[in-house]
């Protein structure tokens, strides 16, 4: 019997709302949901493909421990008796930063991975907390912080109303947008455009969003910070700053203008390959516009100077005026957040509260580098215990870290390791525990992290769409008893992990002065909450206490989740608005618009200035109908331009020999890899490019897929040493390397 059911995409940082088919509990179609209030039937080929990522058939269904050296098939309490079993012992005998904690990307776009690892963590009281955040987008959280007072406070392009924009390092028409949440985002460039806007776009490639622009400027890869520098010289030389109506909320622009004096035009364009003429025009258009905004993504962080780049991102948004206004960049205001405290001074933001043990890479946003959990491992010092075991939740570091070859050695040296991921991968075959969650389809869905960067504030939930499985356990449970196994409380209800929480949260909202239920108590307010589970109770009490909330009967419009699922297409709760100086945290209550940090990090991008790159330099690439490795195991999702291919000027490819599709072998400081040529005129010269999340070669794992074409690790090519120094973000592009012809084309 086939029937129709809602579910918003998990599967990239769209999220745009489905309509699945559902024939017999199988997914077996998907469409955009038209009546969705933020997608409108917008969708891409992967939600197109959602029921094939759901039914892969290698998906694990059942648990596995490792037993005589093999993994095997256990029941759910074998497997929780063995986590308990194995990380007890760990933490009591090397103490808690003994056990590492590595969060992968999915995280951030299941209900589970956004309420059960905080728990864990500090349950654990670990500090060995490593995350894909310093893979990508840690430069910006820095940033963030330093400017804001607040690390998660990140400012998005109002999109659907401004006049200039001008994306550095990004490309939304095959990532559909990153930090920056929005369904559509090509139909939104057009329409911007559609609108006289201007788009700009700086990239070492021709992107098909440099395509779309009025102006592409191919700067060399890593001068990202170099050529924003030399902008914000410009709007200072030639009195071009208007701060406007930041100007009450704003400390520090003398500095900024004394800091930038020697970034000039003409000393940044030999090291950017940009013109003098060129950079002063795009900051003067960038003056001159109605309202604009600037817009810096993955391939302006994952660069040596990347946090330096994300201020200066927002540093041109404020002199121009454009943070906080419409058609500016704005900050988000989600139904989960908790009810906005008065504006004032805040405690601010800390780096390097602590420091890795080896390097002594300082902590960011509570992180230490991923980069940094191989020697982590398998480096004793005289400063603590290595780490002896790992959780790793929908993590992949092998493939998507530096040097996945030194840190798959360090995971098999392990004391214990115990992994929660649908597949048998490069990372999980490891694991001695592995516990898989069930499909997508069988999960509810909410956006608690993306809510918080969408371009227009709105709320949706989906409960899931085909029901669960006897012999499956919901995501929400399997973290719950992992969190109570790892804590010294295996066996526990696993709802007392969400009563746990509840009670914490209610017991302090009672007792601030700006909440909506100061002064009640705290258990009658509990006994309000609604919901099948203790997942549902918990969002229902974070909407209630929220922005937009009811406050528990105090606004009787407000939002709870038995309002929200009245509405199952979603509540729009308007554009997004200015809201300084409320978000800000700092200190001084201000934007801190250089902070001492950052001040500190300058010297080092002004020796930049007469800095070269020989040879080529390597960036990554992004494709439409891909995101993270696991989706390479889709046959749906793979072949076309979904390929592992190297891109590389024709120019370059004739000086070095090489013949269209042969074979070349890179080499880069971590090792080499060999993948086929493919010549394009979409890439400068000096530069080539290798996409992430291949390299599906390595044995014992289960991806039947996409091991047919493994494609290589680009990871592989990297030591990882080379990290931005403020957010211990992995330097993955503007790297050197070097390429040898191995054969021809048959």
């Amino acid at each position: 019997m086939s029937r129709t059911a809602l579910r918003i995409c998990p599967l990239c940082e769209a999220t745009c709302g489905l309509t699945l088919t559902v024939e017999d509990d199988r997914v077996t179609g998907a469409r955009g949901d038209r009546d969705d209030v933020f997608s409108r039937g917008f969708i891409c080929p992967k939600g197109a493909s959602f029921g094939a990522a759901d039914s892969d058939p290698d998906r694990l269904r059942t648990p596995m421990v490792r037993r005589g050296g093999e993994l095997r098939e256990a029941t759910w309490d074998e497997a929780f008796d063995a986590v308990a079993a194995g990380l007890r012992p760990v933490v009591e005998r090397y103490g808690p930063h003994a056990v590492g904690v590595v969060l992968g990307n999915p995280n951030v776009h299941t209900v589970a991975g956004a309420l059960y690892p905080t728990v864990l963590l500090a349950g654990l009281r670990t500090r060995s907390l490593f995350t894909a955040s310093t893979l990508d987008q840690m430069p910006k959280h820095v940033s963030s912080g330093l400017l804001y007072g607040d690390a998660n406070a990140v400012p998005v392009p109002d999109l659907d109303r401004t006049d200039h924009l001008l994306l550095i390092g990004a490309n939304p028409l095959e990532s559909n947008g990153s930090l920056c949440t929005a369904p559509d985002f090509p139909g939104k460039l057009k329409a911007l455009r559609a609108r006289g806007g201007t788009l700009t776009v700086i990239d070492p490639r021709r992107t098909r969003t440099a395509r779309l622009a009025d102006r592409h400027v191919a700067a060399r890869p890593g001068t990202d910070a170099l050529l924003l520098a030399a902008m914000t010289h410009v709007l200072f030389e030639e009195d071009l700053v208007d701060l406007g109506h930041l100007a009450p909320y704003v400390q520090g622009v003398d500095d900024v203008a004394a800091a930038v004096r020697d970034f000039t035009p003409e000393a940044a364009a030999g090291a950017c390959d940009v013109g003098a003429d060129t950079i002063r025009t795009l900051a003067r258009e960038l003056a001159a516009a109605p309202t604009a905004a600037v817009y810096g993504r993955i391939g302006s962080c994952t660069v040596p100077h990347g946090t330096l780049a994300s201020w200066l991102v927002d540093v041109l948004n404020v002199l121009t005026g454009n943070l906080d206004r419409p058609g500016g960049a704005l900050f988000p205001l989600s139904a989960t957040d908790r009810t906005p405290r008065p504006a004032g001074p805040g405690r601010g933001f800390a780096l390097g509260r602590w420091n890795s043990r080896v390097s002594r890479h300082p902590e960011a946003k509570g992180e230490l580098p991923i980069s940094a959990l191989a020697e982590e491992i398998d480096t004793a010092t005289d400063d603590g215990s290595p780490i002896r075991a790992v959780i790793a939740v929908a993590a992949n570091p092998v493939l998507s870290a530096p040097d996945g070859d030194r840190l798959d050695k360090a995971l098999g040296s392990l004391d214990f390791m115990v992994v929660v991921d649908p597949y048998l991968n490069e990372t999980s075959r490891h694991a001695h525990v592995l516990l898989p969650p069930p499909p997508p389809s069988r999960a509810p869905h909410f956006d608690f992290a993306f809510n918080t960067l969408a371009v227009r504030n709105q709320v949706r939930y989906t409960r899931a769409a085909v029901p669960l499985e006897p012999d499956r356990m919901a995501e929400t449970e399997i973290l719950a008893r992992l969190v109570l196994a790892a804590t010294g409380m295996h066996g526990a209800d696993p709802e007392a992990v969400d009563a746990m929480v509840v009670d914490q949260t209610l017991g302090k909202a009672v007792t601030e002065a700006h909440s909506p239920v100061h002064g009640r108590d705290p258990r009658e307010l509990a006994g309000l909450l609604t919901g099948d589970n203790g997942p549902e109770r918990r969002l229902d009490m974070m909407l209630r206490l929220g922005p937009y909330g009811d406050g528990f009967g105090a606004r009787t419009d407000g939002l709870s989740l038995e309002r929200l699922l009245a509405h199952p297409h979603g509540i729009d709760l308007g554009p997004l608005r200015s809201r300084l100086p409320q978000p800000l945290k700092t200190a001084s209550g201000k934007v801190e618009l250089l902070p001492r940090p950052i001040a500190d990090d300058l010297p080092r991008l002004k020796r930049a200035l007469g800095e070269r790159a020989d040879g080529l330099v390597l960036v990554g690439r992004r494709h439409l109908r891909s995101n993270n490795s696991w989706l390479h195991n889709v046959p749906a999702l793979t072949g076309g331009s979904n390929r592992c291919t190297l891109h590389i000027h024709p120019s370059d490819a004739e000086r070095l020999g090489l013949v269209d599709g042969a074979r070349v072998r890179v080499k880069g400081a971590g090792g080499a890899v060999v993948a086929p040529v493919e010549f394009t005129e979409g890439i400068r010269p000096g530069v080539v490019s290798l996409p992430h999340g291949w390299g599906h070669d390595r044995p014992g794992t289960r991806m039947s897929h996409a091991s047919l074409d493994p494609g290589v690790n680009v990871n592989q090519l990297l030591d990882g040493s080379l990290l931005d120094p403020l957010s211990g973000n992995a330097v993955l592009n503007g790297v050197p390397v070097e390429l040898a012809p191995l054969d021809t084309p048959s």
